[in-house]
């Protein structure tokens, strides 16, 4: 070749590639996490326990993050999935496989008509009114004592098996939720490469100008709440079958559920594929050793140090893991070049 002939550019890949490739790597590095801490009880329950709650954060994010509806209210489709598939399980003996995915559809159903008159709100006041269902349904199952046992709960008899989602070994509860983490992962990144996403990010940003451009604001925002209702009920049915127990104080505690699946996503990086799973990696393994080292010690220390913690990512670091990280990568490129 002659010196003075032009060099070949540069191939660059397709851009579904590369994001398919860094998903692949993603769930790679997790599952092999998870590998490394089969050796631990211990650490297979909290790397088991990471994988659902990253899972759940990443539902929230795709009304959440995508669509800026700051909803607390999750733990309804949470519970929906829990008790449905419960109760479908030990009335009436159906595989929590099949229940699971019953569950998933009421979620979705129930999202329609209660999310309808909260997404005319806007703000503070949405979060406030989605917060208040979340305490509507808790009152509701916990006085169903014929329904849903109250606050006594429901205890799911051991019948070991694939079919029973019930398993002896831990190890496949662990990966059961990884498989979990890694659907909705994958989902997330159809929904926001999609025609449904890019209409969520316009709501997102302003309201008013995607309406004038032709969008369907409503119900843009009821199919992204459905869609994310649907996957929570998936997280809430895996949860209730892993502890074999369903109440009312499991899983509509407002602290540890319907606040909880929106500061992961916060703290790794509300509308980043990657910030709901970052957010559970950091915070479920911490919350874990805190509670450990300090819970005798000072009852309610762990909460107090997770709360400093939270405030902190509020105050210095308002794009979350995630975007720290792009800013640092951005300042060396900086760097590099000058």
């Amino acid at each position: 070749m002659s010196s003075t002939e032009p060099a070949a550019p540069a191939r660059v890949l397709p851009g579904n590639l590369v994001v398919w490739g860094k998903y692949a790597a993603g769930m790679a590095l997790v599952l092999g996490c998870m590998l490394l801490s089969m050796g631990s009880p211990y650490w297979l329950n909290i790397v088991t326990y990471t994988c659902l709650m990253g899972g759940l954060a990443g539902a929230w994010n795709i009304i959440g993050g995508f669509g800026g509806q700051f909803s607390l209210g999750h733990g309804v489709f949470f519970g929906i999935g829990a008790y449905t598939t419960v109760l479908l399980y030990t009335g009436m003996g159906l595989s929590p496989w099949l229940g699971m995915l019953v569950g998933a559809v009421l979620a979705a159903a129930v999202s329609l008509p209660v999310s309808w008159p909260t997404f005319r709100l806007r703000g503070p006041f949405f979060a406030i009114a989605t917060m208040a269902l979340n305490q509507i349904a808790f009152v509701l199952v916990n006085y169903a004592d014929d329904w849903t046992g109250g606050p006594r709960g429901i205890l799911v008899p051991f019948r070991a098996g694939w079919s029973n989602m019930i398993f002896i070994e831990r190890w496949k509860y662990g990966l059961l939720m990884f498989a979990f983490m890694a659907l909705v992962t994958a989902v997330a990144i159809a929904v926001r490469r999609s025609r449904l996403g890019y209409h969520l990010l316009a709501v997102r940003e302003n309201e008013d100008a995607a309406r004038a451009g032709a969008v369907d604001v409503l119900g843009v925002k009821l199919q992204g709440m459905a869609l994310s209702a649907a996957l929570t009920a998936i997280g809430g049915a895996l949860f209730a079958m892993y502890l074999r127990f369903v109440d009312p104080n499991t899983v509509f505690t407002l602290a540890e559920v319907g606040v909880k699946f929106a500061l992961l996503t916060l703290i790794g990086g509300v509308g980043t594929i990657a910030g709901p799973i970052l957010g559970a990696i950091l915070v479920v393994p911490m919350e874990n050793y805190l509670r450990g080292t300090l819970g005798g010690a000072l009852a309610g220390a762990h909460h107090i140090i997770m709360g400093a913690l939270m405030i902190a990512f509020a105050l210095f670091m308002k794009r979350g893991l995630v975007g720290a990280a792009t800013d640092l990568l951005a300042r060396w490129q900086r760097r590099r070049r000058a």
